[in-house]
């Protein structure tokens, strides 16, 4: 049996480059699945005994998700014998769905389209590629309990789990599927495991800003340019050239969605003054002798802008000067804290972090002009 599967799946195996694929046409009567006619991927090997081995073990994986596809078109033998009300699921497969809820975004953002389609083939390998209405709670709990054995700590799980809901409820509201959404209301024990960002403490701050000024490049600009702001890190490593403006009464950056970077969320869109290390960073930014119209082309161009990438770096150089416990993101927490210290009203906090409204009535008007934020900016600056 296994010499004939063997012999089977050689065929829909092709070398392109040297590296070997995996073609096949869909058969007719389960083509309606599918948005192509045919399937082809590649088998990541050069290796042609590796990738007999992999295509074997696909095309079975494949014969066998065609069979049920088959089976759920025949008459049930003995359904009059059956209790269960609904015995059968006619929403969108998860993988479907996560098509449909990526397609209804619109979102182009790489990382939100990884962290969809990711998400939902976390859920259809644990429990399989089924209708999302398909799904029970203790089958959510299952997946909980093993996105737990893979290593995840709680708030990832709740990431995954918030993703999953958002993609299940905004598929069964655009094709009006009745019926609850099995990952709501999922209990999430507390473990003691959440990672929690730890704020940089002045003392700190300060030789992370004289480091920055010593090493005097281009990752260090980008640091102090966010120790001051508060920006977050795909904020200021997306700025255009043209984002910063000095020769205005108050050196401000403005901080708006680019086509290589979106922002966060509506709030996200404001104008801060420049004060203290950032004002030197954004001064030391444009003088460099490059004529790309990115602030920090080592990290965005015109494909996107690489916060994960920079991200990485910056988290290994900050370990190096100020030692464990503190992120990038840490910046953040600390600018929070030093507003809060030279009394800021938390509106102003809010509108200078680019964090989400809490109430209706901050929503009215146009909110803090750039004289107040640089009055407290700079006095957090000293603190």
């Amino acid at each position: 049996m296994y010499k004939l599967m063997h012999k089977y799946a050689s065929q829909y195996v092709v070398q392109r480059g040297g590296i070997f694929y995996y073609i096949r046409r869909i058969p007719h009567d389960v083509r309606q699945h599918y948005a192509s006619s045919r399937i082809s991927f590649s088998l990541r090997t050069k290796s042609h005994q590796s990738a007999l081995r992999t295509a074997k073990s696909v095309t079975q994986r494949l014969e066998d998700y065609w069979l049920g596809l088959r089976l759920q078109k025949m008459d049930i033998p003995a359904i009059h014998l059956v209790r269960t009300e609904d015995v059968k699921h006619t929403s969108p497969m998860i993988m479907d769905a996560v098509e449909m809820y990526l397609s209804i975004k619109g979102n182009d953002d790489k990382t939100f389209i990884r962290t969809a389609k990711r998400n939902g083939e976390y859920v259809a390998k644990v429990l399989g590629n089924r209708p999302i209405t398909s799904y029970s709670s203790s089958e959510a709990a299952k997946f909980r309990d093993w996105c737990f054995e893979q290593g995840m700590n709680i708030n990832t799980v709740k990431r995954v789990f918030a993703s999953v809901r958002s993609i299940i409820n905004l598929t069964m509201r655009e094709h009006g599927i009745e019926g609850s959404n099995a990952f709501s209301g999922t209990f999430m024990p507390d473990r003691g495991d959440a990672s929690t960002r730890q704020p940089i403490p002045i003392d700190k701050l300060r030789v992370i800003q004289e480091a920055c000024q010593t090493t005097d490049d281009e990752p260090r600009w980008l640091v102090a340019l966010m120790s001051d702001t508060g920006m977050r890190l795909s904020e200021a490593a997306g700025l255009a050239r043209e984002d910063i403006v000095l020769d205005a009464d108050i050196p401000h950056v403005i901080i708006r969605p680019r086509p290589w970077r979106r922002l966060k969320t509506k709030g996200s869109e404001r104008t801060l003054p420049l004060v203290g290390a950032s004002l030197w960073a954004a001064k030391r930014s444009l003088e460099a002798p490059h004529t790309s119209p990115y602030l920090f082309p080592r990290y965005c161009n015109d494909k996107g802008c690489k916060a994960n990438s920079a991200s990485a770096a910056l988290n290994k150089w900050l370990k190096h000067t100020i030692g464990d416990g503190y992120v990038i993101h840490s910046f953040r927490h600390s600018m929070r804290d030093r507003l809060r210290s030279v009394n800021c009203p938390s509106e102003m906090i809010d509108q200078i972090g680019g964090w989400s409204k809490r109430s209706v009535g901050e929503g009215y008007g146009k909110g803090y002009g750039l004289p107040s934020l640089q009055s407290r900016l700079n006095d957090a600056a000293k603190t």
